[in-house]
């Protein structure tokens, strides 16, 4: 099914204004992985069993999984509407590796396969679904004499590739996916070519150049407003000033040179849609009219390939689940950050799409 959001009322407009308080959620910590290639990750809890650091039984668990250069701030507006709107919920939002406050991945894994034998790819995107699929196991673990939780895995921007990346992996570890801002065109080749091979530049030299000179370049709070403003379309200033102040605090905090080259790498080489085939579980796009990568006609070719999929039905969800195998949401107005200009409209999205394969339809 294809949808397209519209405002609350005629001649409004369908981008919000800054939130309210937020919930921040309980922080945990755990290694992920094992041995040597074990991650030291930090997430965040919110909602039933906030306290756990797993998702409890009863539980409807959502697993948040944010974009490039952001932490688990990016959905965490996202993560307090949900709480308002799916009943039972319990959602984690991790930091991915080498951002926020989580640890590089190991630099063995960098450009490597990986021993996640079930992903697709040669290169380090794999070292990506690998850790994901290590956290999925701690966070959602077996029960005694019952299966883990029927996973909603929701992925933004960089978090779209690898979340889709995982899906076609690994099945059997999820029960739905929803995709906001889903990475549908390559970067390389797409419209926005010329400014993908230019920020290829910047990170490449970054971390190439000596260590006082790149943290600070890659650092820069010049280059984080400049590419803040281009992104945003809300003309509200104080809006603007909130979009512009999450960046700033929150862009500069990852681990090392490396790690996010390496993850600029896996970003740019990759598309949530190359996935999208074999993804074996009911996907929702959650996709931006004037997004800055990727347009609405490469987001409905990829939408186009999920509905020519052949699936079978799921082990993950509840036998009265009637919802769509695939959906597409089209917000208008908005661009690559619908998770501050229009998080409520995007959370209602996910929680009706939940609420269709859980047998409590509205």
């Amino acid at each position: 099914m294809t949808s397209t959001v519209t405002p609350d009322s005629p001649n409004a407009s369908v981008l919000e204004g800054v939130p309210g308080p937020l919930i921040p959620g309980t922080r945990h910590d755990a290694l992920i992985g094992d041995g040597a290639q074990a991650v030291m990750t930090r997430y965040w809890q919110y909602g039933k069993g906030m306290n756990d650091g797993v998702f409890p039984e009863g539980s409807y668990p959502v697993l948040l999984v944010h974009g490039f250069r952001g932490d688990h701030h990016g959905l965490e507006i996202i993560a307090n509407y949900l709480l308002k709107l799916i009943p039972n919920v319990s959602i984690i939002s991790p930091d991915l590796p080498g951002f926020g406050r989580s640890a590089d991945l190991p630099e063995s894994t960098q450009g490597k396969n990986t021993r996640d034998e079930n992903a697709q790819g040669g290169d380090n995107i794999n070292a990506y679904v690998a850790w994901l699929n290590d956290f999925v196991k701690h966070t959602n673990p077996a029960r005694e004499d019952a299966q883990p939780l029927p996973l909603h895995l929701v992925g933004h921007s960089f978090g779209s590739i690898v979340t889709s990346a995982f899906a076609a992996a690994h099945p059997n570890s999820l029960a739905l996916l929803s995709l906001i801002n889903p990475i549908s065109e390559p970067a390389l080749e797409g419209s926005q070519r010329v400014a993908s091979r230019l920020a290829s530049l910047y990170y490449r030299a970054g971390a190439a150049l000596p260590e006082k000179i790149g943290y600070p370049l890659l650092r820069s709070q010049l280059i984080t407003r400049a590419s803040s403003e281009v992104m945003m379309r809300t003309k509200d200033k104080a809006m603007r000033r909130f979009i512009n102040g999450q960046h700033a605090a929150y862009f500069g905090s990852f681990g090392s040179r490396r790690g996010v080259l390496s993850a600029y790498e896996a970003s740019i080489t990759h598309t949530a849609a190359e996935y999208a085939a074999a993804i074996r579980v009911p996907v929702q796009m959650l996709v931006a009219e004037d997004d800055d990568l990727g347009t609405p006609e490469t987001a409905r070719a990829m939408y186009a390939t999920l509905t020519s999929r052949d699936l079978p039905d799921s082990r993950n969800l509840p036998a009265s689940s009637s919802g769509a195998r695939e959906r597409l949401d089209m917000i208008p107005e908005v661009g690559h950050l619908i998770h501050y200009e229009t998080p409520r409209r995007a959370a209602e999205l996910i929680a009706d799409f939940a609420a269709g394969h859980s047998g409590n339809e509205k």
